[in-house]
């Protein structure tokens, strides 16, 4: 009798675990993990800017091996995003999350252990590749849970809102993890969050892919990368060397070439990363241009302005983070308003009116000088 109860009761248990599995999860809880990865990904960009001074001073790096620790995961970020998009099409959204945010998680483990300058910036660039397998998976993930139409687009601004809060966090949760513990916490504090993320995601995501089985593309994200990697660096050089200098010219021109021979083989490939027919679309175009030219000036601002509120205005890194917030928090309301204004004024009319807003703020605080006041220099038009 009593192996017979234990085996209905196993076959019980079994059939609720089956049942729990076929259930779609919660809406809502699809949206916040695909939120919280989106979160991660974007902290990360900005929460080292206010560790600079620190970790420069703790691993002796130079002025151009602070940049890198930005640009290491920038870079590897960007080169390899579509990559990962399409591995996310290819072997699945859900898998590529988990691999993506597994081997962030990770990286930011190491780089928080880190005892010299090189070990950080190839904890940074995994930290980057891992994101760019990561952040696709997060909006097709959230898209494929959320219907088409008002819902969706309140998604989707939800997910923009979240990754302009990871920004307006960044500087102030980095703040006050360097001057409460030290910088290393910048990147450990990934870990907990990271792994709570992970056990969410393997426990309420449902898998979901393309369905077209097509090869990836790896020399054109070998040669994006590559190219972008090298460019970077060329422009590194002219701080020390100049415009015209050998060893600024000869990366530059070969990060042009790396990025020519990445358009000739997307030109011939049968499954390109980037379809280039794409761009003959005027709008696809105009978008990527915006946002490409958009996100560059962001970044580097946050790059440069955290710097300057630390090493000219003599902020602590506590200070530095806050002084940012009212900047990253316009970001945010900016991308909850734009779904507003869309439907009355046009799609189009938002971006000019949005382009041109940020480029009267960009231009307004290109006029800072070394005695420059708080609320007029980064408040104002941050």
């Amino acid at each position: 009798m009593t192996p017979m109860l234990e085996a209905s009761g196993a076959s019980t248990a079994a059939a609720r675990i089956s049942a729990r599995r076929r259930t779609p999860p919660p809406t809502w809880l699809v949206v916040a993990l695909a939120c919280a990865g989106q979160f991660l990904v974007v902290l990360d960009v900005s929460v080292v800017n206010v560790a600079l001074p620190s970790m420069r001073t703790d691993l002796a790096l130079s002025a151009s091996g602070l940049q890198w620790v930005v640009n290491a995961y920038a870079i590897a970020f960007a080169g390899f995003m579509l990559l990962g998009g399409r591995a996310g099409d290819l072997y699945g959204r859900k898998r590529m999350f988990l691999v993506g945010l597994g081997l962030f998680t990770l990286a930011s483990l190491g780089g928080g252990f880190a005892q010299e300058g090189w070990q950080l910036l190839l904890a940074r660039a995994v930290q980057g590749l891992g994101a760019a397998v990561l952040a696709p998976s997060t909006l097709t993930i959230l898209t494929a849970a959320v219907p088409e139409g008002a819902a969706r687009a309140r998604a989707i601004a939800t997910w923009t809102a979240v990754g302009a809060g990871g920004g307006a966090a960044g500087g102030l949760v980095g703040g006050v993890l360097v001057d409460g513990l030290s910088w290393r916490w910048v990147l450990l504090i990934n870990v907990p969050v990271g792994a709570v993320v992970l056990a969410g995601a393997v426990l309420w995501l449902t898998e979901s892919r393309a369905g077209e089985r097509r090869r990836l593309d790896l020399p054109g994200a070998m040669l994006v990368t590559g190219g972008l990697a090298t460019l970077a660096y060329g422009i590194s050089r002219t701080e020390s060397d100049g415009w015209a200098a050998t060893a600024t010219l000869v990366p530059l021109l070969g990060g042009l070439l790396l990025l020519g021979l990445f358009l000739l083989v997307e030109a011939r490939t049968g499954a390109p990363l980037m379809p280039l027919g794409l761009l003959r679309l005027r709008s696809v175009a105009s978008a990527n241009v915006a946002m490409l030219v958009s996100g560059s000036s962001m970044f580097s601002m946050w790059f440069f302005m955290t710097l300057y509120a630390q090493n000219v205005l003599g902020y602590s890194p506590l200070e530095a983070g806050a002084a940012l917030v009212p900047s990253s928090l316009a970001v945010v309301l900016g991308s909850k308003l734009a779904p507003r204004f869309m439907p009355a004024i046009g799609a189009r009319n938002v971006a000019v009116l949005g382009t041109l807003v940020a480029a009267a703020g960009f231009g307004w605080q290109s006029t800072m000088t070394a005695d420059g006041a708080y609320v007029t220099a980064i408040m104002i038009p941050g």
